[in-house]
């Protein structure tokens, strides 16, 4: 798991080919021309998901878990709290499911981190993570979610 500001994404460019692709693609985009909706950048290997909404309380709210993806989250405008937990022996209260690469999983996160814009966040399938959380009160939230495969070898470019 990372978090840090977009300005230092370079020292984070060799941790995978893909999350490097991911970082150059949040740098170098106008996200305000961009609608809400799913963008191509290495066909289904890494690919970007813009969204807006309201951050929600975390009482109704459950950590999640990938395996095919490395989530690289980045925060265009508005702030949200993102609660984090290490994936160990958690029984998931939702079964993966292989076509959403999506898992979710009961347990209360082990810490929350303020993430305010122009922050992201990179999240491993051993990352529990719970995004969109509010801080102090709701507030609207634009967002880029990259997905990057986790065999992505940098051949797709």
């Amino acid at each position: 798991m990372v978090i840090d500001h977009i300005t230092r994404a370079v020292i984070y460019y060799h941790l995978h080919p893909g999350i490097e692709v991911a970082l150059r693609y949040i740098q170098t985009t106008d996200f305000s021309k961009l609608e809400n909706g799913q963008y191509e950048i290495a066909g289904e290997q890494v690919f970007a998901i813009v969204q807006s909404y309201d951050t929600k309380d975390p009482s109704a709210e459950k950590l999640e878990a990938h395996k095919k993806y490395i989530d690289v989250q980045y925060v265009v405008s508005g702030q949200e709290k993102m609660g984090h937990a290490l994936l160990k022996a958690q029984i998931p209260s939702r079964e993966y499911q292989p076509d959403n690469d999506f898992m979710l999983f009961d347990e209360a996160p082990d810490f929350f981190s303020l993430i305010t814009e122009g922050m992201f966040t990179i999240f491993y399938p051993s990352d529990l993570h719970m995004p969109c959380i509010l801080h102090q009160a709701p507030s609207q939230v634009k967002k880029v979610v990259v997905k990057v495969g986790v065999d992505f070898i940098g051949d797709d470019l």
